[in-house]
């Protein structure tokens, strides 16, 4: 199937599929655009942008948010968050829908927007500590004394289960994806994403070059601290990524590689799309589909917006290429013109 399997429960597109149909109702499936590659000095070929940022509270985020809280048992207590924002967000939005108490523990770095909206939801709001592990560690002993149900922002099983959703509405949008750019902080959307597709598309991941977590902990070959800056430690800087999401990266460790050909002045720009920023696609490490370049078709390539778009370009990127996963969970069996 490809995934991981995190102690009892597998990370895959059948128990994607599942929390799918749980989370739905309450989900928004968000659109695509798309646009022509050659618009922003790329190659030929297809860019199609997810635009995430239209879910409800504003990110992929309600998507976890919400198959904690449906999939799982929740305690009297309600449930606790730490979050850089659009977690805390995400969690108290679909703590008001459902009405199940929440406490979201956020650091001061947090954007003034983000804490206004958890207020707005009616959570009950903390802000303590710096960066996202203070906050992480005050929830973690306020749930620990009050019995509170905690919702990580990225190393739940039903985080990683909600997050892979994002893959299935997408495969259904976009059928012929080739590679796919995830924002990465602490792996929870690519990890869920890696998931759903086991191989059917490139997957590649862009940190900012200030908190290059996931590309740290391929390094070292498990979770690792690393520095957490940047204009994006609000979003995408905890300290590591999780222990559930990386075995889904080390299983492809090997094809997992910093990106050598982007100039270091371009690391530093501002956030968005920047296709300067991009690799030239006649330099990026060849498919495992796209073996003869006579066989190749246009690239048609997608990146997952949210409010949390990295600021940085690919830092990582992984490619497996194990066996197609079954067509009848919905995911993207590759065909032989050379695009899944």
């Amino acid at each position: 199937m490809g995934g991981v399997t995190t102690g009892s429960a597998a990370v895959d597109s059948r128990s994607i599929q599942a929390a799918y149909d749980v989370i739905r109702p309450h989900l928004r499936v968000t659109p695509v655009l798309e646009l022509d590659r050659t618009d922003f000095g790329l190659a030929a070929g297809r860019l199609v942008l997810k635009l995430e940022q239209l879910q409800h509270a504003g990110s992929f985020k309600t998507r976890g948010a919400f198959a904690n809280l449906l999939l799982r048992r929740l305690p009297p207590a309600g449930v606790v968050a730490a979050s850089g924002g659009n977690h805390g967000v995400a969690v108290a939005y679909a703590a008001m829908r459902l009405g199940v108490r929440a406490k979201v523990f956020v650091p001061t770095v947090s954007s003034p927007a983000k804490i206004q909206r958890i207020r707005e939801y009616g959570a009950d709001l903390v802000v303590d500590g710096e960066r996202y592990a203070d906050a992480l560690a005050a929830s973690e002993a306020w749930a620990a004394r009050e019995g509170a149900a905690s919702v990580h922002a990225f190393d739940g099983l039903e985080t990683l289960l909600g997050q892979g959703t994002l893959g299935l509405e997408l495969a259904r949008q976009a059928p012929d994806l080739d590679t796919l750019l995830v924002p990465v902080g602490g792996g929870g959307l690519i990890g869920g994403l890696a998931a759903w597709y086991a191989g059917a598309v490139r997957v590649v991941g862009v940190e900012p070059e200030a908190a290059p977590t996931l590309f740290r902990a391929l390094e070292a070959g498990r979770p690792v601290d690393a520095e957490a800056g940047g204009i994006a430690a609000d979003s995408l800087a905890p300290r590591r990524v999780g222990t559930l999401m990386f075995p889904i990266a080390a299983r492809t460790s090997s094809a997992w590689r910093s990106s050598p050909t982007l100039p270091s002045a371009a690391r530093s720009r501002p956030s968005g799309i920047e296709p300067a920023w991009w690799p030239s696609p006649a330099r990026w490490p060849p498919s495992p589909r796209c073996s003869r370049a006579r066989t190749c078709r246009r690239p048609t390539s997608a990146w997952v917006s949210s409010s949390a778009a990295a600021t940085a370009p690919p830092s990582s990127s992984v490619e497996p290429a194990p066996p197609a996963p079954p067509r009848a969970h919905g995911t993207i069996p590759p065909n032989r013109g050379g695009r899944a």
